[in-house]
């Protein structure tokens, strides 16, 4: 990784050699429970020394059925962002869907993301460029990893070199994604690079029974998550909830609470694996 494109984020250094983890529910589900879910996360990430950024969403505006639930609002949302943020001392990430929205999330979260559907929208990629926070740019099941070099340059056109972007798999065919290794190397290229483990093995709009909701494939979670620490990844995202059979969002992908510990003692133990493999400068 060229050093010039890694950066710091509070303690926290993005693209640095070091692995770090984005994680917790996919939607703000209440007060009580980003806070249980963020302490327990950050308890486990520090004990094994491993940066952490917790990642939960106000609005899930992308949902696939009109009924299913989208958050707590804005309002309410991003101020149980900030009290997490204040609480656990870890930094927060949220997703934007529109560029009105970029100020007000911007007082909140230290890392605005805009999600895969959106990471063509000019924008949006523009606005969040400007708030000066920094950007997690997720690339979009229909796009290669070679043309996110455009999504990079729109945020930095503003000025903004705080970027890093994040592979969450591409459409192969209906209800399914596939994850090409070669991505992260690709887009490595441009900015740093996460993978997400999660989003990964979702089978879009594969609910049970014909369902309008999103299946998942979660015991495929670690061994992409450990193929892509091998391939070079910077950071990991993970969905995790402590009952993802009653998780508000995303639940069928989502990893347990209860596996997370082992799984990152997996990847650190991939990432030390690689890097006493590395030659020395």
């Amino acid at each position: 990784m060229n050093a010039a494109t890694s950066f710091q984020i509070g303690d926290l250094t993005i693209g640095g050699g070091k692995l770090f983890l984005i994680a917790g529910p996919c939607v703000i589900e209440s007060e009580d429970h980003a806070l249980k879910m963020a302490e327990s996360i950050a308890g486990v990430a520090r004990a094994l020394h491993l940066p952490y950024i917790f990642k939960a969403s106000y609005d899930k505006a992308n949902r696939t059925s009109l009924s299913s639930f989208r958050g707590l609002g804005i309002t309410e949302g991003l101020r149980i962002l900030r009290l997490v943020a204040e609480s656990v001392k870890v930094p927060v990430l949220t997703d934007v869907h529109e560029a009105a929205d970029v100020p007000r999330a911007a007082e909140a979260a230290d890392i605005l993301q805009v999600p895969a559907f959106l990471c063509r929208q000019t924008d949006l990629l523009l606005a969040v460029g400007h708030s000066g926070r920094a950007v997690n740019v997720k690339k979009g099941q229909f796009v290669s990893p070679w043309d996110m070099r455009h999504a990079v340059e729109k945020v930095r056109s503003t000025g903004n070199q705080r970027i890093f972007l994040t592979e969450r798999g591409s459409s192969f065919g209906y209800n399914n994604l596939v994850v090409d290794m070669r991505s992260l190397p690709v887009m490595r290229r441009f900015a740093p690079v996460v993978f997400d483990a999660t989003h990964s093995v979702q089978l879009p709009s594969a609910g049970a029974d014909g369902q309008s909701v999103s299946g998942g494939q979660p015991e495929f979670i670690p061994v992409l998550a450990r193929a892509a620490v091998a391939a070079g990844a910077d950071g990991v995202f993970l969905e995790v909830h402590d009952n993802p059979a009653q998780a508000k969002s995303d639940g069928p992908n989502a990893l347990d609470l209860l596996h997370l510990r082992e799984l990152l003692q997996e990847l650190l133990a991939v990432r030390q694996a690689i890097s006493s493999g590395e030659p020395s400068a």
